[in-house]
Parts: C-alpha cells; structure tokens; sequence
C-alpha cells in the first residue's frame, strides 16, 4: 500500500470515493452499526462521543437542518424526532437505501438527496444547521465545501462538522495503517490524500481558519476528542486509541455565518432533486 499522492482533479476524487462507499456500504453497516444507532445516534467521531456531552451541534427545534454524508441517516432520524426540518445528503446510493429502510422502519418522511456535497443542489440561505459526521467533510475538497456550505446557510446559521486532525496525517504509516510516532509527512502542503481506494481532504490549522474567515464564517468552538483510558471503537486498532490519547486524531469544528451579506466563493446552485 503506497503513501497518500496529490492531485488536482475534484470529479475524479468523487467518482473513486462514490465507488468505494458504493461496494463497503455493506460492510461498513455491518461492522459499525452497533455504534451508529440506538442511543448513539447522536454521537460524534470515532469513538461515538455524546451530543448531549459535548452540547457543539446546539439547539435543532424548528430549524432546517442539512447532513451531509448522512450514511444510514440515523443522525438525521433523531434530529427530526426532536422536532428539526431535516435533510438527508449523501454521496453514496448504497448508503441511502440503508438510509431509506431506517426511514420506513420508523415512518419517517425524511428527504433524502443523492449528490456531491461540493456541488449542493439547494438554493441560497435555505438551512439553518449544516452539519456533518466525518463523511463528506472529509472526502470532499474543502475549498468547494465550505463556500457551499456557506451558500445554503442562512445568515447567523452554523456549519458543524467533525473530521480528521491535521496532526494526524504527520506519523500515518500506510503500509502498516497505523499511527506511528515518528514523523513520516509534511505538516504545510496537506490538501488532498489519494490513497489506493479512497480520496481524502485536509488542511492545516491555519488554512482552515483562514478559509472559514474568508467564507464569511466566526469559529465558535474547534474541539479536539479524545478517548478515555482503555476505549474501544471498531474504527481505529487498540494501538491508535493509545495514541489518541497523547495526541489529536480528529477534531469537531462549530462556525458560524456572519449576519451580513457575504458571497462565498465557487458557489454552484442547482435544482434540489429528492
């Protein structure tokens, strides 16, 4: 397994990552779906931590609600039993009809939407909570997802999304697939990380903050997870919960939209398709 290689090309990096959620969704629901529903609906990141611990997503009632890379849609069903407007997005087909026998099983409406979360097919200020659970944060081109983001959002919403660490890529073996703890790769520089079956995104601090600044958004809070002593999660080996535990592996960002008018950059509008 070779190392993570750079180019610029979006529309291959949607079709390979398509490809890849298309033949593991399977999978993907059988390995994680004991962390993924019931009670933990509602949790971030690799180890399922609480939204009512963290309290970062904030108040949902009544308010329109956007989740990108939905997977099986189960975040979005608890966010609609407690009263939000919500939409379902995902890149996958596979993952929404997972998604869809979630929906009939609780007799839920809930509009589901197949697409690229850096081509959005809604209108401008439609939603008031953009949010994501890894997923398309982390396989979409950050510089076309953020001013996407911040077209659909009202102004005065929030964009909420958890992902990777920019430390985390630094000790990344990926022969082994494991953390290491020597540096093997650049910290300037990280964009996009092709590896054999998966594209992935990510910037450093600084890059992130400046994007944010430059959509229009205010950082609110940029929490770091980390396990407690002895966690499991079916996501990452016994060794690198150890190592999450001296050093970030992913961290959940909460902006905000700035009130006044603002025009993100690269901003695509489409016609929304259920």
């Amino acid at each position: 397994m070779g190392g993570p290689k750079r180019r610029d090309d979006p529309q291959s990096a949607v079709r390979k990552n398509r490809q890849f959620w298309e033949k593991g969704s399977e999978e993907y629901e059988r390995k994680h779906r004991h962390v993924l529903g019931g009670t933990r609906a509602k949790s971030w990141g690799l180890w399922r931590v609480l939204e009512r611990e963290l309290q970062i997503l904030g108040e949902v009632r009544n308010q329109d609600v956007l989740e990108l890379g939905c997977g099986a849609a189960r975040w979005s069903l608890a966010l609609e039993a407690e009263g939000a407007r919500v939409v379902g997005f995902d890149l996958s087909r596979a993952h929404l009809d997972h998604a869809r026998k979630e929906r009939a099983r609780l007799r839920s409406h809930l509009p589901l939407v197949q697409g690229s979360a850096d081509r959005l097919p809604f209108g401008g200020a439609r939603f008031d909570v953009v949010f994501c659970d890894w997923g398309a944060m982390t396989f979409c081109d950050p510089y076309r997802t953020v001013p996407e983001c911040a077209r659909v959002l009202r102004p005065g919403g929030r964009l909420v999304f958890s992902t990777a660490s920019p430390v985390r890529h630094l000790t990344y073996d990926p022969r082994s697939d494991r953390q290491t703890r020597t540096l093997r790769h650049d910290y300037f520089g990280q964009h996009r990380l092709e590896f054999p079956d998966t594209v992935d995104y990510q910037l450093t601090y600084g890059a992130w903050v400046q994007l944010f600044v430059e959509n229009g958004f205010s950082i609110e809070r940029l929490h770091e997870t980390r396990p407690a002593p002895g966690a499991r999660t079916p996501y990452l080996s016994s060794n690198d919960n150890a190592w999450g535990r001296r050093w970030p592996l992913e961290c959940i960002w909460r902006v905000r939209k700035g009130a006044g008018p603002h025009v993100p950059k690269r901003a695509h509008v489409r016609k929304w398709a259920r």
